[in-house]
């Protein structure tokens, strides 16, 4: 078995990621295992405020994912080295799930409606959820796809992601012509950007309490 990897399986099931436990710098890290179509062979991820995670093709056979830890290991040493500290005060709030959802879909739906019709297209639906690492997503369908923990960002960087996935109704990828129509829109994207580069990783560790407090 490689060195720093403890093949220790906390948790598997149908609706959350396996989880190992590894060393990572003499101390014991828990890592979640995640299987995905859109790698071929394996990335490490890390969210601060959050587990790391390895991302392993769907097939891929526990020798493989055993040899991937090994090989992200180093990588990972560096960077859960590097000293982040939150700076948006995100453990004061009380909003729960439902609410943030509820919150969401409300305030990105007027804004889709209002960037579609200026930019002359048609979605086919908009789904609220709460992924780990992805902000929106726009499908070939004409699906849009947000993370409601936008809401906790400053109204423009919400306002940002949800141009920025009306805009792949009109331009389908990442290329000049996509970015241009972004900058057309809205012209400070940049520093909206900039802020969820900065501070995305507090709103993906924001733990939202089960109900109300009475």
């Amino acid at each position: 078995m490689p060195r720093g990897v403890t093949n220790v399986v906390v948790r598997d099931d149908a609706y959350r990621p396996r989880v190992r436990l590894i060393t990572v710098g003499g101390q014991v890290v828990e890592l979640h295992i995640r299987r995905s179509k859109r790698v071929q062979g394996s990335r490490m991820v890390v969210h601060y405020g959050l587990p790391p995670e390895l991302v392993v093709r769907p097939r891929a056979s526990e020798a493989e994912i055993a040899a991937a830890v090994a090989h992200h290991l180093p990588w990972l040493e560096r960077r859960l080295a590097e000293s982040v500290e939150a700076k948006l005060g995100l453990e004061r709030l009380r909003l729960t799930e439902e609410q943030g959802r509820r919150e969401a879909h409300a305030r990105i739906s007027l804004l889709v409606q209002s960037e579609a019709a200026a930019l002359g297209v048609r979605h086919t639906r908009i789904t609220v959820r709460g992924q780990r690492s992805r902000w929106g997503s726009c499908s070939a369908s004409g699906a849009l796809s947000f993370n409601w923990r936008l809401v906790l960002a400053p109204h423009d960087v919400l306002d940002y992601v949800v141009v920025h996935e009306v805009c792949h109704l009109v331009e389908h990828n990442h290329g000049q012509r996509f970015w241009r129509l972004v900058e057309r829109r809205r012209p400070g994207y940049r520093d909206s950007k900039r802020w969820l580069d900065a501070h995305g990783w507090e709103l993906l560790a924001y733990r939202p309490p089960l109900e109300l407090a009475a």
